[in-house]
């Protein structure tokens, strides 16, 4: 293992120091998925999907009050 030290040039200075101006986010969302037209989605998905948030809200177990 190199036990040496480094000086970190000019350039990775100044990036260091624009990449730390950045305010925490999210990223923007990509508008192409959400603009896809609901009636797109195949009927099975919706009633998986429809299934597994109905076994969510029944869903017994740790963390539950009695």
């Amino acid at each position: 293992m190199d036990t040496s030290r480094t000086r970190p040039s000019g350039a990775t200075r100044s990036e260091e120091h624009r990449d730390a101006q950045v305010k925490a986010g999210a990223d923007k969302q990509d508008s192409s998925e959400t603009d896809r037209a609901p009636e797109s989605v195949d009927a099975d998905v919706i009633d998986h999907e429809e299934e597994m948030a109905r076994r969510g809200v029944e869903q017994k177990g740790e963390g539950q009050l009695p």
